[in-house]
């Protein structure tokens, strides 16, 4: 899989660009605040229907603008696709080939990618929102229905902590309607809880090889979901009639506290190296490896999941690395992935590694 071009029309700071891509090496060079990160975005936006930075589609289209619009050709092993999407004050608009999509999550997945930043170096560190994060941004694209159970997921939620409230104000008082929306929420609670374990095993399967190489077969790393209600082994009814059963024991506190105590929405999950908890005892390089294999990892379980690499979206984040962690990336990845880097300088790169990239220049929203 390889993005041929991309074309956009008032996004951020391009009020018109049309670029063609190498299918290996391509490097965005400028200053800060230039627009190179924007056009990472961009493709990051074109593949997902949503942005890595922000939640407010406002902010990607152009100031003084009504719309973006988006337009990507992609590469895939046997077929030619057209990506086209629309951003505006009243939603999104994607198209497959210039065929409207009715729904998004026929549209996400066409284009699959894997983006690096420097704050995903924040992944094991960070709160458990950015770890749900990347298990919903990961897997949204190479499973339609996690999709679908998630996004139905959330909606009954909202309906639940919207319920909540109006209980925990005595504007209303209809408890069995209460239990009509958990039973519902259980049942989509748990086809989410089961997809984020199934994932969090396949690509453990990728990332303990890796791992193991990177560190010179000193360290084994895991991963484990954490969550009061899990477990891999059992049926989804299983897993459905224990969420069941947290909430109804949660009902009074939810009622009280007015939020949803329970479910894959507060879940998480943690890192373990050689048994060891990495969030508490890891060092600063650990946390960086065990990172830098999970990106690589990804990449594999992409491969396996839809028959091609996907591409891969480095921000700035080669200066991130020491010079060990750069080399193994970039010669892990040299020839068998598209791959876009952002950089302040061709210094932050070992261009050693990298054979004949393409490069632009980015100035002002410009290519120089």
């Amino acid at each position: 899989m390889y993005l041929q071009n991309i074309k956009l029309r008032n996004f951020r700071n391009y009020a018109q660009l049309s670029l063609q891509f190498s299918p290996q090496t391509n490097i965005f060079i400028g200053q800060n605040a230039q627009g190179k990160t924007n056009l990472l975005e961009a493709i990051y936006v074109v593949a997902l229907v949503r942005s890595h930075r922000t939640s407010n589609n406002q902010e990607l289209i152009s100031w003084g603008s009504d719309f973006s619009k988006l337009e990507a050709h992609v590469q895939r092993a046997t077929t030619h696709l057209t990506l086209e999407l629309i951003l505006s004050l009243a939603g999104k608009k994607a198209s497959l080939n210039h065929i409207e999509q009715k729904k998004l999550s026929s549209y996400i997945g066409k284009l699959n990618v894997v983006l690096f930043a420097p704050e995903d170096l924040n992944l094991i560190k960070g709160a458990p929102s950015i770890r749900r994060r990347f298990i919903d941004m990961e897997l949204g694209q190479i499973d339609q229905a996690y999709l679908t159970n998630s996004s139905r997921y959330r909606q009954v939620l909202r309906q639940r902590n919207n319920y909540l409230k109006q209980l925990q104000k005595k504007q209303a008082h209809d408890q069995v309607y209460l239990d009509v929306i958990s039973d519902q929420l259980a049942g989509y609670g748990a086809a989410v809880i089961a997809a984020r374990q199934s994932f969090l095993n396949k690509i453990q399967q990728f990332l303990q090889p890796i791992h193991r190489d990177i560190t010179g077969n000193q360290e084994q790393i895991t991963l484990e979901y954490q969550a009061p209600v899990k477990d891999a082994a059992v049926a989804i009814d299983t897993l459905y009639q224990q969420l069941l059963t947290k909430l109804n024991q949660q009902k009074q506190h939810d009622i009280f506290a007015g939020s949803t105590s329970v479910g894959p929405h507060r879940d998480d999950f943690r890192f373990l190296v050689n048994d060891n908890d990495l969030q508490k005892f890891g060092s600063q390089g650990q946390q960086r490896t065990a990172v830098l294999s999970l990106k690589l990892a990804e990449l594999d379980l992409f491969k396996e999941a839809v028959g091609d690499y996907p591409i891969l979206l480095l921000d700035d984040v080669l200066s991130e690395l020491d010079q060990f962690r750069q080399t193994h990336l970039l010669q892990t990845i040299q020839n068998r992935i598209q791959t876009f880097i952002t950089t302040t300088s061709l210094e932050n790169v070992d261009l050693s590694v990298i054979e004949t990239p393409k490069i632009f220049k980015i100035k002002a929203g410009g290519i120089l």
